[in-house]
């Protein structure tokens, strides 16, 4: 039985993601962390097999340094992270298995998937991302809209922009316009739980524990 840890656990996904833990063969919630109590993963919480990090950019240190001491292995869905976090993140490959995502839903990633086909295909066509998300949310754009921007902005050599609203409940939604003359293309994911998210997260930490140490994305463990 692996134990895991949740990182975010107050937060929307934490608490879903502490649900699915408990509901997962093979796996055990032996701690819940947040801005309560996270100090304690510096020094107090006993080892774990499996971190599940959902939470803010300010606990990152504290994970980096539980991840180091005790070599469990991470899955990281904080998003605002600067580049610096990130490269921490995927430092911690040279000794634990880790995995971070923008975003872990099978279907976002075949968004991305085919939104870089689309701009090898149409380099020339503008092409602008537009991501809405429910008004308690923090970072704007989504950490997936940055990543989608990015991996089609290498694909066509410019930077591609991504608009952000706020409003509502909404669990988030992504849409992937390219504009030509007298035609448009648009892709788009809607999200209508969280628990997809949650569930992929869930999983990725399961694969995880499989593998031999070293950094890993979303679409390496699932794809």
């Amino acid at each position: 039985m692996a134990k895991v840890y949740v990182v975010g656990a107050n937060g929307r996904m934490g608490k879903l993601i502490c649900e699915l833990v408990c509901e997962t063969d093979g796996l055990e919630l032996a701690g819940k962390f947040d801005v309560d109590n996270i100090e304690q993963l510096d020094e107090v919480a006993p080892a774990a097999d499996l971190v599940i990090d959902f939470s803010q950019p300010a606990a990152l240190s504290h994970v980096v340094a539980f991840v180091r001491r005790t070599g469990a292995a991470l899955v990281c869905g904080t998003t605002g992270l600067s580049q610096d976090d990130l490269a921490q993140i995927q430092s911690l490959g040279s000794q634990a298995r880790v995995v971070w995502s923008s975003n872990y839903s099978i279907g976002v990633a075949v968004l991305r998937r085919l939104s870089v086909e689309a701009a090898h295909a149409l380099k020339d066509w503008d092409i602008e991302i537009v991501e809405t998300h429910h008004k308690m949310k923090l970072d704007a754009p989504s950490g997936t809209a940055k990543t989608i921007a990015e991996q089609v902005g290498d694909e066509v050599g410019r930077p591609i922009l991504a608009h952000s609203m706020r409003g509502g409940t909404v669990a988030g939604t992504h849409e992937v316009h390219f504009f030509g003359t007298d035609e448009e293309i648009t892709f788009t994911h809607r999200a209508t739980s969280r628990r997809i998210f949650v569930a992929g997260a869930v999983e990725c930490g399961k694969r995880l524990l499989t593998v031999e140490p070293g950094f890993y994305t979303f679409d390496d463990l699932m794809f």
